[in-house]
């Protein structure tokens, strides 16, 4: 009970921090909102600051500042689309990718000196100050005693006990959503809010980042450009993370990167064909690549940082993802409504032909048309609008590959106007396409059944052993013979006729995918 309430304090606390803001129903957009919206922003500004910040993003920026690192992560999602929230709002946000407060270098020292239980200048002959800092840490320069360059991430004090008071209030918040709001059960707010949440406890131990950006340096071979810093492992522990230091321009500053004379037009097609390789062909991606995450060489090499989130897919989730891609890119609507229906992402009821209709509604306006054509905040509009029509909840295991895939699309459009998502997917998918659905795969798929035969038939002896247990148990006590004509007869005839059937059908089997 004491729990709820604090809960309860701290989602009155988040409102009153974004009516302090402006950052509920601001001002500037009163016209696009409904009556009652309008409404409950003339009251809120009625406690705002004197002297807030003039752009809209920047006072919601500051506002999730204030709030906390798991509000933060929302409003770096919505700093990479510009094309929904405006230039001017997303321009206000883009603070938070990685130009927040920095903690004091002292206490930096000091958490890393807990970690190794040895002075900074036994690790470090060089130990700079604070070059970019984030929601959950920040990152230092420094030189090891060895004379390596390299990047040291230190978590921020406290930032543990900070995420999961907001985890609990996010819990609290969907449940009451659920509660009020009936209809937003069909966006599964409490299994989002379990999604987020085991993402973000998972990013307070730097060792699982570690070992995350270590498979998806693995991973990032099969990529045409798509490059990792290297883990130095001897320097990383919980709370602190050392990798290779990179020389190359953050995507955060993209003047920068396009007067350096890489091609920016091939770099989006890089970044689209780095996320879809990875977590189609080997089922791991990066979840959080937004701009403060990103940078590139002037050599036009892409390269990625922070890995505390990681998404990764199924075999069959992969498969039906790029089926739906695949119907997309080829106008086969009917192919991409059927995917749909076979995950049972759209309930049975609803007819494949009414929804392949409804998916070409979407695609034909915006096929094959370069970023500056296509209003994303329409797309996605209508988007929700078929999801509500056919019932269709959000999928728990999707939930950070929908997200990144925004985040990737928002950042490709900051490079490019010229980008063109369909002609970039394509590689990526047909390439999965005829490696997971050709006749490779149907080998590959036979194989891995011989697999499981094989170790079905390695468990047969155990399983007829138990088999004559029963049949001995039904045939009745030792000592006292039942008829062989009967119910106990006729059992254990028929568990023994069945095992030397499964046994016969293995070997078999076994000798067909020898030979």
């Amino acid at each position: 009970m004491i729990r709820t309430l604090l809960n309860l304090g701290r989602l009155a606390r988040a409102g009153w921090t974004l009516a302090r803001h402006d950052a509920i129903f601001p001002a500037e957009y009163q016209q696009a909102f409904p009556l009652p919206a309008r409404l409950l922003g003339k009251f809120a500004r009625l406690i705002a600051i004197r002297g807030r910040a003039d752009n809209p993003g920047e006072r919601l920026a500051r506002a999730l500042e204030k709030l906390g690192p798991s509000y933060v992560k929302f409003g770096q999602v919505l700093a990479t689309r510009a094309d929904v929230i405006g230039p001017r709002f997303a321009r206000g946000l883009a603070r938070l990718q990685d130009k927040m407060e920095p903690f004091d270098s002292a206490i930096a020292r000091k958490t890393i000196e807990a970690e190794f239980e040895k002075p900074v200048d036994a690790l470090f002959c060089e130990f700079g100050e604070p070059v970019a800092a984030a929601s959950i840490a920040q990152v230092h320069k420094a030189t090891t005693v060895d004379g390596k360059t390299v990047a040291v991430k230190v978590l921020r004090p406290d930032v543990d006990a900070k995420i999961r008071r907001d985890v609990e209030t996010m819990r609290l918040g969907a449940k009451l959503a659920e509660g009020l709001f009936p209809a937003s059960k069909r966006m599964e707010p409490k299994a989002f809010v379990e999604t987020v949440a085991r993402s973000l406890v998972l990013e307070l131990d730097l060792r699982l980042e570690a070992a995350s950006a270590s498979e998806l340096a693995e991973a990032a071979v099969a990529a045409q450009n798509f490059h990792l810093p290297e883990i130095d492992w001897a320097r990383s522990s919980k709370r602190v993370l050392t990798t290779e230091w990179i020389d190359a321009i953050p995507m955060t500053d993209m003047d920068r990167v396009k007067a350096s004379g890489v091609d920016v037009v091939k770099l989006a097609a890089d970044l689209t064909d780095a996320f879809l390789t990875t977590a189609l062909e080997r089922g791991v991606f990066h979840a959080d690549l937004h701009a403060g995450n990103l940078f590139v060489g002037e050599d036009g090499r892409l390269w990625a940082v922070d890995f505390g989130i990681m998404g990764r897919l199924g075999k069959d989730e992969r498969r039906y993802l790029a089926a739906i891609l695949h119907g997309f890119l080829f106008k086969n609507y009917d192919a991409a409504a059927d995917a749909h229906f076979q995950a049972g992402y759209v309930p049975g009821k609803f007819s494949k032909a009414d929804f392949a209709s409804a998916l070409r509604a979407v695609a034909e306006p915006i096929f094959g048309k370069n970023a500056s054509e296509t209003p994303m905040s329409r797309v996605l509009m209508q988007l929700f609008e078929i999801t509500d029509l056919f019932d269709m909840h959000l999928q728990p295991q999707l939930v950070l590959l929908q997200k990144t895939m925004v985040q990737a699309e928002g950042v490709c459009r900051l490079l490019s106007d010229e980008h063109n998502m369909w002609q970039a997917s394509a590689p990526s998918v047909e390439r999965f396409m005829r490696r997971e659905l050709g006749p490779e795969a149907r080998v590959r798929d036979a194989l891995d059944e011989l697999d499981r035969l094989k170790d079905a038939v390695l468990a047969l002896p155990e399983t007829v052993e138990r088999m004559s247990v029963i049949a001995e148990t039904v045939a009745g006590p030792r000592g006292h013979t039942a008829p062989q004509t009967g119910a106990g007869g006729w059992v254990l005839r028929g568990l023994a006729g069945v095992g030397l059937v499964a046994i016969g059908a293995a070997a078999a089997m076994l000798l067909l995918g020898a030979g």
